[in-house]
């Protein structure tokens, strides 16, 4: 079943043309099926695997405290690789074709107001290359939406100062344009013009955003980066590079931005992923009704 998965893996990596971060997902998930199969049902085949295991690796997965959203991942990255063995004669069966999907609790995301967001730009106001480097990262973040996978990839010819867009790969190396506006085109000129080649150091990076070592950013730098940031401002523990982006989303929609161009911006293959801001703004309103009304 190792090998098996691992030839999954290559498939959907030539196949597919899934992201870096998908198929590192995938695998992880497979490998943890593996093993549990393995380990727990003396299992080393496809033909000896049942509808009934596959449920039990799901709740062993629960039992583990996975979220329900990951479980369903996983639950994905199971379906696919039977499809897969059956199609490919490797099996003469599929147990997880009658496997339900555990129902999905969409949580809303956590948002910032906008007196927060300037507040955590605001922390990044120093006068050191480092400084002007987060604060374009900060700016482009609230600007564009941006995931921090396609922060960190995004590459200097994919940046037009211009026209006021970034073209960067998404999900399924989906490129998308986005725009962002004249304070994040300041910050990232201030950025580009002078502190990042006083970074680099005469090295060489393709790479927009750059390490104090000359070498692109991780999503684990910019992860400390917003956390250092955060504590910097006095703002509430727990925002992360995505909360931005879901910052992004509902400012736009509580400022009149309609749900199509928003999911378009997001790279949302699936409107309905993006109607969750809706939900938000929602939240909010109720909220003000509830604080000021006086029969509420």
């Amino acid at each position: 079943m190792k090998s098996l998965a691992k030839e999954f893996i290559g498939h959907l990596s030539v196949e597919r043309g899934l992201s870096k971060n998908t198929l590192v997902s995938y695998a992880r998930d497979l490998e943890a099926y593996v093993l549990f199969l393995a380990d727990k049902k003396g299992v080393g085949a496809p033909e000896g695997v049942t509808r009934d295991m596959i449920a039990e690796f799901m709740q062993d997965r629960k039992k583990a405290g996975n979220a329900t959203a990951s479980i369903c991942r996983q639950l994905s990255a199971v379906r696919m690789f039977h499809r897969f063995l059956v199609r490919e004669n490797l099996s003469g069966s599929d147990p997880s074709e009658l496997i339900e999907t555990p129902k999905a609790w969409k949580k809303i995301p956590d948002v910032m107001s906008q007196q927060d967001v300037t507040s955590l730009i605001a922390a990044a106001a120093g006068v050191e290359n480092i400084d002007a480097r987060d604060r374009a990262i900060l700016e482009l973040f609230y600007a564009s939406g941006l995931r921090v996978s396609e922060l960190t990839d995004l590459t200097v010819d994919r940046v037009n100062f211009e026209v006021g867009v970034v073209r960067c790969l998404g999900k399924g190396s989906k490129e998308r344009l986005v725009p962002f506006g004249s304070k994040a085109r300041q910050a990232m000129l201030d950025y580009m013009n002078d502190a990042r080649t006083k970074i680099l150091r005469g090295r060489m990076s393709s790479h927009v955003f750059v390490s104090r070592l000359g070498k692109g950013m991780t999503r684990q730098g910019v992860w400390k980066i917003i956390k250092f940031y955060v504590r910097k401002a006095g703002l509430k523990a727990g925002i992360k590079p995505h909360t931005l982006r879901h910052t992004f989303a509902t400012h736009l929609l509580s400022h009149g931005a309609d749900l199509r161009s928003v999911q378009e911006m997001l790279g949302h293959s699936d409107i309905s992923t993006t109607q969750i801001y809706t939900h938000v703004d929602r939240e909010r309103l109720r909220g003000v009704h509830k604080d000021f009304h006086p029969r509420a």
